[in-house]
This record gives C-alpha cells, sequence and structure tokens, in this order.
C-alpha cells in the first residue's frame, strides 16, 4: 500500500477540531461525576455531527468545551491546530466571539428589540459579520424583521436565534436540542434552517439531540454513553429534514 486514496474515495476534511484524551470530572471523592471519560474525536471541517445520548451522558459537556464555556479536566482539544485546553479565559472569549455561533433549546431573544436588532446585537463583536438583512433573508424571515419576539411563533424565534448565530459568520455552529421545545412540522423546519446554513456556507454543524431520528441527516454520528463515545457512523447517504419521521 502507498497510502493513496482507492479510486472514487474523497479524502477526509481537514480536522476543524481534534480531540484527545479528554475527561471532565466535576467534584471531588465520593461526589465526583465523571461528565467525559477519554473521548478521542476528530470533526472534519464543514461536516454535520450530530451528538446522540441520554441524559447525563456527556453531549452537552462536550459542547460546551469545544464552544470554549468550559474546559476539559485532562486532555487536549485542538481548534485548527489551536490548543483550547492551554488558553486562558481572555483567549476563550475571544475564540467564541470570532469562531464559534451557539443556538440553545431556548431563544434567548431581548423581547423589546425587533427581529433585526435582535440578530445585530452580535455584530460588533465579529470582526468580519455578514449584513444583518442577508442573516435573517438566510432563516426565511426577511418578511418579519421588524417585528418583536411575542409576534413570532416558537419555531420563528429559533430561527431568528439562529440568524444571531451566523452573522458573525462563524467557523461551527454549536447547537444543543434546538428543536427540543418545538412541535415536529416547526422542529423539521429549524432542522432544515441549520442545514443550509451547513451547506451554503460550509460552516461546521454539531448538533446535541436525544431524538435518534435527527441522526439521518448527519455526515456522521456520535453516540455517547456514560461520559463516553459509544459508537461512531457515517451515513453514505443524507437525509434531508423532509424525509425524517419520529
Amino acid at each position: 500500500m502507498d497510502g493513496s486514496l482507492a479510486a472514487g474515495t474523497a479524502p477526509a476534511p481537514a480536522p476543524v477540531f481534534r480531540i484527545r484524551h479528554l475527561s471532565k470530572t466535576y467534584g471531588a471523592g465520593e461526589v465526583a461525576v465523571h461528565a467525559l471519560r477519554d473521548v478521542n474525536l476528530d470533526i472534519g471541517r464543514g461536516q454535520f455531527v450530530v451528538l446522540l445520548g441520554p441524559s447525563g451522558s456527556g453531549k452537552s459537556t462536550l459542547l460546551n468545551i469545544l464552544g470554549g464555556l468550559d474546559t476539559g479536566s485532562s486532555g487536549q482539544v485542538l481548534f485548527r491546530g489551536r490548543d483550547l485546553s492551554a488558553a486562558g479565559e481572555a483567549d476563550l472569549t475571544a475564540y467564541r466571539r470570532r469562531h464559534v455561533g451557539f443556538v440553545f433549546q431556548f431563544y434567548n431573544l431581548i423581547p423589546s428589540l425587533t427581529v433585526h436588532e435582535n440578530v445585530a446585537l452580535v455584530t460588533d463583536i465579529a470582526a468580519d459579520p455578514m449584513p444583518v438583512d442577508e442573516a435573517v433573508a438566510l432563516v426565511g424571515l426577511a418578511a418579519r424583521s421588524h417585528h418583536f419576539p411575542a409576534q413570532l411563533s416558537g419555531g420563528e424565534q429559533q430561527r431568528v436565534a439562529i440568524a444571531r448565530a451566523i452573522v458573525k459568520r462563524p467557523d461551527v455552529l454549536l447547537c444543543d436540542e434546538p428543536t427540543g421545545a418545538l412541535d415536529y412540522a416547526t422542529g423539521k423546519l429549524v432542522l432544515d434552517v441549520i442545514a443550509r446554513i451547513n451547506s451554503t456556507l460550509g460552516t461546521t454543524a454539531i448538533v446535541i439531540t436525544h431524538n435518534a431520528a435527527i441522526a439521518g441527516m448527519a455526515d456522521r454520528v456520535i453516540r455517547l454513553g456514560d461520559g463516553r463515545i459509544q459508537s461512531e457512523q457515517a451515513n453514505e447517504h443524507k437525509l434531508s429534514p423532509a424525509e425524517l419521521s419520529w
């Protein structure tokens, strides 16, 4: 073997994250909680990754460490070759501002601001933000740009939260149960927006969910349990959100 790729085999995308022997423990002694245990993982640029697992499996802890909101107890996390595990708080803050967009289960919009104003808030901390109207249009809300959160449905509010996350052109979009508070049809609309951001902007998307059906739309599915990676799966044929059912 000369190490070359077989005919028709696409090269793996360059890693945006390299995770090596990552562990996270909260507390000490008999009350210690081992949230992550010796996790090893590479995530490629532009991939759509779904993290599956029950409550307490370590999904949110892993996502928070990748987003610079938390740090591991041991091990290493590299972002495009940069060692986040050795970064100080100021560096982690700069990392979050420049490279990461967050979407959570709850929208955290400011009620007194319009859609446009909620999205515009984060452009002051971004090095190269896209026009606010462009971000709002990407999530299908151009016609609602001057509405307030109370005038929007839950799904529309979640799409505003996605627009706010992507307006700064992040390298990585981290989504923690983005459809958890939504009904079936609305959840699929939100998943479609995330998939389009991933494909059109090339943003690496990592989505936490306990809903195994969502795994069908991912490039890779990583199942966690008891703080460990239990399995990894690559989808040769990705489903569109419209093809999902649960």
